[in-house]
């Protein structure tokens, strides 16, 4: 536990060889389920499409993450990380924008923004620098940068993080076993790598995304009589 005035963030060059331990171990605490950004309580759409039945079992369950993660906002996100960590503080705030007129949904509005917020804080608090409070991957971008950490390495854990909640969320709600879980989990990590790499090559002007039926499924959620995640 962190005490007393919050030490001075962290400056690292992400070529140093001294620095990777540390880089990852930090990494791994951000997208840790410790870390109190409150990713349990969101389903990113997941909950209302077993509600529908489109949602059932280990392999459709498996089925939709992978494509919300290769078709969806966590591919946005990664492109978004990327502006961010490279953008001055002007455009930052534009990229923060993007990123709220992107959501689909006031869930997913809610999803984003109250992720960022407790992101920012907390790591503000434990390492210090000028991190505001922005949507997000914009909060992480920004983090990254701040901390001299490199995109790639960062982006693919994100992703990982992202099918990592939603797989717990799916052995809770669907229901799976641990291990169907897991072993789900397993091979939805092989797209984590690929993803990162095209998404962070785009630009803002190319982002975009094609779950419909995820898109759509957060916007229902918000009437789903009987739920117990926040989207």
């Amino acid at each position: 536990m962190a005490t007393g005035a919050p030490t001075a963030m962290i400056t690292a060059t992400p070529t140093d060889p001294m620095t990777d331990a540390a880089t990852l171990l930090t990494l791994m605490q951000w997208f840790s389920p410790a870390y109190p950004v409150g990713a349990f309580a969101y389903s990113h759409g997941l909950e209302q499409a077993v509600a529908e039945g489109r949602v059932s079992d280990a392999a459709s369950a498996e089925r939709w993450i992978g494509e919300v993660l290769t078709l969806g906002s966590p591919r946005t996100d990664i492109t978004l990380l990327r502006a961010a960590h490279d953008a001055d503080a002007p455009a930052l705030v534009r990229i923060d924008a993007l990123a709220r007129a992107l959501a689909p949904s006031r869930e997913r509005l809610l999803e984003t923004v109250q992720q960022g917020q407790s992101f920012a804080q907390t790591t503000r608090a434990i390492w210090g620098g000028d991190l505001p409070v922005l949507t997000y991957p914009v909060a992480v971008g920004r983090a990254a940068r701040l901390m001299g950490f490199a995109p790639a390495t960062v982006a693919t854990l994100y992703l990982h993080a992202f099918a990592a909640n939603l797989t717990s969320a799916a052995i809770r709600i669907v229901p799976l076993g641990q291990t169907e879980g897991q072993a789900a989990l397993a091979r939805l990590s092989r797209l984590c790598s690929a993803i990162a790499a095209e998404a962070l090559q785009d630009t803002l002007d190319d982002i975009g995304s094609c779950a419909f039926l995820a898109d759509i499924a957060s916007m229902r959620h918000e009437t789903l009589y009987s739920r117990i995640f926040r989207s």
